[in-house]
């Protein structure tokens, strides 16, 4: 989904390639402070206490949560001075881009980096050792995997849409649903092997995400019927 995205959406302008690759740079920032201190919190800590690794691992699920937002936070920012200069510099006084454009960029940004590493992760799985399913657990890993690391992708860009529309308005709440999101989805995968307990109510999310994305971007009802019925 990441590269139809990126084909069909972004590809022909070279200024939303720059926003994009520097968008996906600060999410592989955030994920390496945030392995770092997950990584020397279990270095410090007693390797054999199962509880106390589970609660680390948990705690490193939503740091990592909350330091992306952070970060997207951040780049909303540097994004917003961007605006400024690219509105200074320009003859007729307006930018060339908007900061509803940047914001679908931006989260097709996170999203591109995040499916990556997830299937990074997936791929050196998948060269063992071992076989899944061997002792009677699902053999649906893999594909749930890919499943739940396309919803990831959708959902960082309707989160940036999201994340933007807020701090653009200064409507908090709606920083804050982002970020409610982002740990309930994170958290759901703890439901795992129970792979439906944490794909349906992802997708769920996303749905909803997809929806609020798009009533404020601009769409309506009407839009919508008209695309799918394919009128001008």
């Amino acid at each position: 989904p990441a590269f139809g995205l990126f084909i069909f959406t972004i590809a022909r302008d070279p200024l939303r390639i720059i926003i994009l690759i520097a968008g996906a740079f600060f999410w592989l920032v955030s994920l390496l402070l945030s392995s770092l201190i997950w990584f020397i919190a279990v270095k410090a800590s007693d390797p054999q206490d199962e509880r106390l690794q589970k609660g680390l691992l948990i705690f490193g699920v939503m740091f990592s949560v909350l330091l992306q937002e952070a970060f997207r936070f951040l780049y909303y920012k540097l994004l917003r001075k961007a605006i400024e200069g690219l509105v200074a510099l320009s003859e007729d006084g307006c930018s060339p881009i908007s900061i509803q454009q940047m914001a679908y960029v931006a989260g097709v940004g996170f999203g591109l980096m995040s499916g990556a590493f997830s299937m990074i992760n997936l791929l050196a799985d998948a060269l063992g050792p071992g076989t899944v399913g061997i002792h009677g657990d699902s053999q649906l890993y893999f594909l749930t995997s890919a499943f739940m690391t396309m919803v990831l992708i959708f959902l960082h860009t309707f989160w940036g849409i999201l994340f933007f529309h807020g701090c653009e308005h200064r409507r908090w709440w709606e920083i804050a649903a982002v970020v409610i999101m982002h740990l309930t989805v994170s958290g759901l995968s703890f439901c795992n092997p129970l792979y439906m307990g944490s794909l349906v109510p992802s997708y769920l999310l996303m749905a909803a995400a997809a929806a609020w994305a798009y009533l404020l971007s601009g769409g309506s009802a009407q839009n919508l019927r008209r695309f799918l019925l394919c009128k001008c």
